[in-house]
């Protein structure tokens, strides 16, 4: 695997990240600094398209997939620089900022995940010829991004009663339930307010790609070069998904379609869909599993609060809880999560309901045993376990795993779709034909 993936597989966040820069800079002359675009007030140079090519071409060998013409690699690959930059400029100027000990424990969590040493990682990096301190600062770029995802889009995401009994029933429909698909998409973007030739040129380039790819070309390739989608550049691939986590406008589409399918063009309020099927698999869940009742106190870490006060006030309330203070208490005073309400309630978790931090450190304890400050993605946690049972979880999880696929569902359409808003509120300003 390329350590270049191993940033995305932490994060999976769209588009963020493309650009490298390499351990040894090679030997270049006047046009290496050439501004060919500036994204509101800043510039991109020859310099970053050539080295963020470089990368992509990289990956695009690495996962066998056929780069497109010359001219459609560099305008796919500069069209994510400009949205990468809106994002990175919206962020800041939205106060959203990571320090550098996120940034450490983010790099150490890929590290652990991908079964490395941090040595093994920067010997990986210097292979691929990319510097570790760009390495470091593309992660911290995905978390920021994560942030604005988690602050824009994550919040304002709501599942319904209604729409999860309708999932159910599309379940139940389904002989041997709810199956997972692994597919790939290609995306034509129409902006918004876009003129009636506008769309109809956008629907033209959808079905010239699909004109391509019936005509025997690779999907990958034709994604590659015709897709504006954040994955276009490793094919349009969107792995193992259940059908609600699909998007809405191919989900009914892909659940009759045979493996190897590509289906017609779609559309969408995003703009124009092909959808292939790679593969299906039937999903079989274990009916009996070990559950655990616990609380949480948690304080997050965030551009607020830093890493340093963060574990500072759990510590501190460590101290207070040793000396005998209620923990629903604490919990209602001073956690940063909707549980604080209910004293931190969690409720009864099955594995897997929680990160593997928190799974982890929460295994270790007793019965009313409280832990130590416990470091998750989310901020610093107090654990308390009040029970455990095995307990037949088929309806529940039946319930909460449609929940989270529609949730899911929803939050990567709405962020698709808030990206696209960003990147069009930019100003861009084009200047290839300067060269």
């Amino acid at each position: 695997m390329s350590v270049r993936i191993l940033v995305f597989a932490a994060f999976a966040l769209a588009g963020a990240a493309l650009a490298q820069a390499p351990a040894k800079a090679p030997q270049r002359v006047v046009a290496i600094d050439r501004v060919i675009a500036v994204v509101n007030d800043e510039a991109i140079t020859q310099y970053d398209l050539d080295d963020a090519r470089r990368i992509v071409v990289q990956q695009l060998k690495q996962q066998n997939v056929q780069q497109p013409a010359a001219d459609v690699l560099e305008k796919q690959v500069l069209e994510r620089l400009i949205t990468e930059r809106a994002l990175l400029q919206y962020a800041k100027e939205n106060g959203i900022k990571v320090d550098d000990t996120q940034v450490e424990r983010a790099i150490q969590r890929i590290v652990e995940d991908n079964k490395l040493t941090l040595d093994g990682l920067r010997q990986a990096l210097a292979k691929e010829n990319v510097a570790f301190v760009k390495y470091r600062e593309d992660v911290r770029n995905e978390i920021i991004v994560q942030r604005l995802r988690e602050r824009e889009v994550e919040g304002r995401i709501t599942v319904s009663d209604t729409e999860v009994e309708n999932y159910l029933a599309t379940i139940k429909a389904q002989s041997g339930g709810e199956a997972e698909y692994k597919i790939a998409h290609i995306l034509v973007v129409v902006p918004e307010q876009a003129s009636a030739e506008q769309i109809e040129a956008k629907r033209r380039r959808a079905d010239e790609a699909l004109k391509s790819i019936r005509g025997g070309a690779d999907f990958g390739q034709v994604a590659a070069g015709f897709s504006d989608a954040s994955d276009a550049l490793s094919g349009g691939n969107l792995g193992w998904r259940p059908g609600a986590r699909m998007p809405t406008v191919f989900a009914e589409v892909v659940r009759g379609m045979k493996i190897g399918d590509v289906s017609p063009v779609l559309r969408s309020a995003a703009g124009f869909h092909i959808v292939k099927l790679i593969d299906r698999r039937s999903r079989d869940e274990p009916a009996m599993v070990d559950q655990t009742h616990a609380r949480h106190i948690l304080v997050r870490v965030n551009e607020i609060t830093s890493e340093a006060d963060a574990k500072a006030k759990i510590e501190r309330l460590k101290d207070r809880l040793d000396g005998g203070a209620k923990f629903d208490d604490i919990a209602k005073l001073n956690s940063e999560d909707p549980t604080s309400a209910k004293g931190g309630d969690l409720g009864w978790l099955s594995p897997g309901d929680v990160v593997p931090a928190f799974e982890e450190a929460m295994n270790k304890l007793a019965i009313n045993q409280v832990s130590v400050p416990v470091r998750s993605p989310f901020g610093w946690h107090l654990i308390e376990v009040l029970g455990r049972r095995k307990q037949d979880i088929s309806a529940d999880r039946e319930r909460t795993q449609a929940q989270l696929a529609i949730r899911q569902r929803k939050s990567d359409e709405a962020f698709q779709d808030w990206v696209r808003q960003t990147r069009d509120r930019a100003y861009v300003e084009l200047r290839l034909d300067d060269r």
